[in-house]
């Protein structure tokens, strides 16, 4: 359950704290904020394209998360939601220009920054996914994950040096 009363300036200091349980609420109050654009219409755009996603219908929720950017360009979280669409749909090219777009207008999102390293990781572009996944963790240390495929992107850049 995300904490309401915590700013998204707090939320993001207590990513990069030492608490782990604080850093996962506050990346809960950061997802629920990042979802919110701040018109109800669109909002529910979102939902709806959430899920087709869900539902695996990824042509229909790329339609969606297309509208909600045509709507509004400068909602982070719509090319997000498509670059995760893309990503199910192994168009991983595209879905690593709708994590730029996601991240110039959201340079803490760290979803859209694993996101990136996760397609530079399926098109063997370890040296790329590496850089993501640093930048996540600069965000949000405390992803384990995040922390693995770097590992993992270093041993391949190790790898075929």
């Amino acid at each position: 359950m995300a904490d309401d009363s915590m700013s998204e300036r707090d939320a993001l200091a207590a990513l990069r704290g030492d608490d782990p349980a604080r850093a996962a609420t506050a990346a809960a109050v950061l997802w629920q904020r990042w979802h919110q654009s701040g018109d109800p219409a669109l909002d529910r755009l979102l939902q709806q394209g959430m899920e087709a996603m869900e539902q695996q219908q990824l042509d229909d929720a790329e339609r969606v998360f297309t509208r909600v950017i045509e709507t509004a360009p400068s909602f982070a979280e719509g090319w997000n939601k498509r670059a995760t669409v893309r990503f199910l749909a192994k168009n991983y090219r595209g879905a690593i220009a709708d994590c730029r777009e996601t991240v110039a207008r959201n340079p803490n999102h760290f979803g859209a920054l694993s996101g990136q390293g996760l397609c530079h990781m399926a098109l063997d572009e370890h040296r790329e996914a590496a850089e993501c996944f640093r930048r996540t963790l600069t965000v949000h240390p405390h992803l384990e994950s995040v922390r693995q495929n770097l590992r993992t992107a270093l041993g391949e850049v190790v790898r075929w040096n």
